[in-house]
């Protein structure tokens, strides 16, 4: 167990991170992330009024459906990425667990005064996560086998209403479930007796988001890091790049249109050892071009991976790096985000 975000949590079960890698890429795991901020908006039009604050665009979000964007600041830095769904008649966020108390206080000082800003304290999050995700919540949620990536459907599992969302942190398909707290402990018993589910930690959920190319908070992305920097663009959607709107948006829009100086990458060391969270980067002159913000062993990719933010003239794929480990030059090259391709659900590739 180790501190986190404020919590205790686990870092790794008795099976070790290795193996709850592993058994997430093969299988199913489940995790605790009811660290995580759950947040309910709602009042006249909250999808309007939050879109004064964030990059997504969420005017355009219909019900059931789930977008990932990012609250901003005034030089377009990242103050918390989030997930909103649109619920229906309220928007139900997802922010990082060290970022909550600071993003309730932010939106309820910066939203209009007929926006309810709900914090579900009463609430569990967990997350199951792997290929056979599917097979093993369809037991006991029939019909969300069906659900398409970054859906919501409210669902009844051992007698509890549970909302279900067909997303995750891994790169595998997979749902996160959020909980009445009182039936937390019991629906994680149930759905950890399937033969095919094994409990997993924050180590394995680090490894398995490295892999995946996916931001850690307060590492990759913070209020220093705008979404262009972060290689995040593609999460703005056309509207929001040409309209604006949102805190940082002119920074934004210009970044867009004349490019960034630095930009984040992915990097594959050679050899076996893993440049982690603070190395430095130089060039072949041996002048700093960059700095690692998340690296260490992909069990899956079968050798140290990382991400870092490097000058933009050597953000490109193949570009070879020194990679400073422990005061020694090591090469690595610049790769592409993901790592290892997603295997998120559609319906048109996949069936149950």
């Amino acid at each position: 167990m180790v501190e986190f975000a404020g919590y205790w949590m686990p870092l790794q079960y008795p099976t070790g991170i290795l193996r709850e890698h592993l058994h997430t890429r093969s299988a199913a795991s489940l995790f605790d992330v009811s660290h995580m901020g759950q947040i309910a908006l709602r009042g006249d039009d909250p999808a309007r009024a939050l879109e004064t604050l964030v990059a997504g665009d969420l005017i355009g979000l219909a019900p059931g459906r789930m977008r990932y964007t990012f609250l901003t600041n005034t030089e377009g830095g990242i103050l918390d990425d989030l997930i909103v769904t649109n619920v229906g008649d309220y928007l139900f966020l997802v922010v990082n667990g060290s970022r909550k108390s600071a993003d309730v206080e932010y939106l309820r000082q910066n939203l209009p005064a007929g926006i309810e800003v709900e914090v579900l304290a009463e609430r569990g999050l967990i997350a199951l996560q792997g290929p056979k995700a599917a097979s093993v919540i369809s037991k006991f949620a029939p019909g969300a086998e069906s659900m398409q990536f970054m859906t919501a459907q409210p669902f009844e599992i051992d007698g509890s209403p549970v909302a279900l969302t067909r997303s995750g942190y891994t790169g595998e398909d997979g749902y996160e479930i959020s909980i009445p707290s009182a039936n937390v402990e019991s629906i994680t018993e149930c759905i950890l007796a399937e033969k095919e589910v094994e409990p997993a930690g924050l180590g394995a959920r680090d490894s398995l988001r490295l892999e995946a190319g996916l931001c850690l908070y307060g590492q990759d992305i913070d209020e220093t890091t705008t979404p262009v920097e972060a290689a995040l663009t593609w999460s703005i959607s056309k509207r929001r790049r040409i309209e604006g709107g949102f805190p940082g948006a002119q920074v934004v829009q210009r970044q867009i249109a004349e490019g960034v100086d630095r930009m984040r990458v992915g990097i594959v060391p050679d050899g076996k050892a893993p440049a982690r969270k603070g190395t430095h980067i130089t060039n072949e002159k041996g002048k700093s071009i960059g700095i690692v913000t998340s690296g260490g062993y992909g069990p899956s990719f079968g050798g140290p991976v990382a991400m870092g933010y490097v000058d933009a003239r050597y953000a490109l794929k193949g570009k070879y790096l020194t990679l400073m480990v422990r005061g020694r030059p090591h090469p690595g090259r610049v790769v592409d985000i993901p790592l290892l391709p997603n295997r998120y659900y559609r319906a048109e590739e996949q069936t149950i």
